[in-house]
């Protein structure tokens, strides 16, 4: 497929270096989605980097975008000041590079450039509105080194806020991973929660459970109908709070652990173990459990909707789970990797 000709990164705001990272060049990655705001900022290492800092929070930016068509006051004060942290990391640290990147949000809302603009006035920060194509594309390139090894294709999804992206690569020994189809849907866990989530009682969440699989489904419809049939073991690669948090389920843990999580492989049934679990439980129940909180209570049910569909279409029989993803693949780009 043709590559589309992407901004520049742009050079981060010139401060005189200073702390115990002064005499280390630093880049920084933020990726601003429908759901969360997270930064990188890191240093080369090898053949890769190491993180110098990080932040991440939840911000809600697509939250009632689904049904104004545009970014709420309330959601964009949150984004800001989330921004405003991310802007001051920026500042304290020796970076010399940087990039930004919005995506589904910003892409769908009426007002997505006027927020760029605000944010930019008021943070310093530029994002770039990037198409769900190189949204993809920088998942993979952040994520891929935890493909399970194997000659037939491999399919990496990434359950976002407002949507979810589906690319099937080549990872054939010695080489690049290569795309070889990729598909975006207009579900995440905000939009598809406020489209159809909710429900009285078991029986009517179990009833939208069974709603969001089903528009999910259909979503996927046309990129289903593309892959292929004959693969011997198919590989599954997730990168999302979706699969991170049922990792952290799956193994009990009383609190998010990235080390324990990153690199995890589970057996699918369990993870549609869980996932029947969650939907059957109040979003009360949910929020009690130690690694899904009150913050993620009323979206996780959504997000565990859309694993269980692409579980259906691609019936892999372990899948990978990766914390890491566009903020690394963006990493990798001004650092020099090339693109798959």
């Amino acid at each position: 497929m043709p590559y589309r000709q992407e901004p520049p990164a742009r050079p981060a705001p010139s401060r005189p270096p200073r702390g115990r990272w002064s005499d280390a060049q630093a880049f920084a990655a933020l990726d601003l989605g429908t759901n969360n705001c997270r930064l990188l900022i890191a240093r080369p290492q090898g053949d890769g980097f190491a993180v110098v800092d990080a932040f991440s929070r939840i911000v809600r930016l697509g939250e009632g975008l689904a049904a104004t068509g545009r970014l709420s006051d309330t959601a964009i004060e949150r984004t800001i000041a989330a921004l405003r942290v991310c802007a001051d990391k920026l500042k304290r640290r020796n970076v010399t590079l940087a990039r930004s990147v919005a995506t589904e949000a910003c892409r769908r809302a009426a007002n997505g450039t006027d927020f760029i603009a605000r944010a930019y006035a008021e943070t310093g920060i530029h994002l770039d509105i990037i198409s769900a194509e190189e949204e993809a594309r920088l998942a993979v390139l952040g994520c891929h080194a935890l493909i399970e090894p194997g000659d037939d294709p491999a399919l990496i999804f990434d359950i976002g806020g407002g949507s979810t992206e589906l690319v099937l690569i080549d990872t054939r020994p010695g080489a690049m991973p290569r795309v070889l189809d990729w598909h975006s849907a207009p579900w995440g866990v905000v939009s598809l929660t406020e489209h159809a989530g909710g429900g009285e009682g078991e029986s009517g969440r179990l009833a939208a459970y069974a709603r969001m699989r089903g528009i999910v489904a259909e979503s996927f419809a046309g990129f289903a109908a593309r892959l292929p049939r004959e693969v011997a073991r198919p590989r599954l690669l997730g990168t999302s709070g979706t699969v991170t948090t049922l990792g952290s389920v799956h193994l009990g843990l009383s609190h998010y652990d990235r080390a324990q999580v990153d690199g995890l492989i589970v057996p699918a049934d369990a993870m549609r173990r869980i996932s029947a679990d969650l939907a059957r439980k109040s979003v009360r129940e949910r929020a009690q459990l130690a690694c899904i909180g009150s913050e993620r209570a009323d979206l996780v049910v959504a997000g565990c909707a859309i694993l269980e569909t692409i579980l259906d279409l691609w019936p892999a029989e372990r899948l990978g789970i990766a914390d890491r993803g566009i903020r690394e693949g963006i990493l990798r780009r001004l650092m020099g990797s090339p693109r798959p």
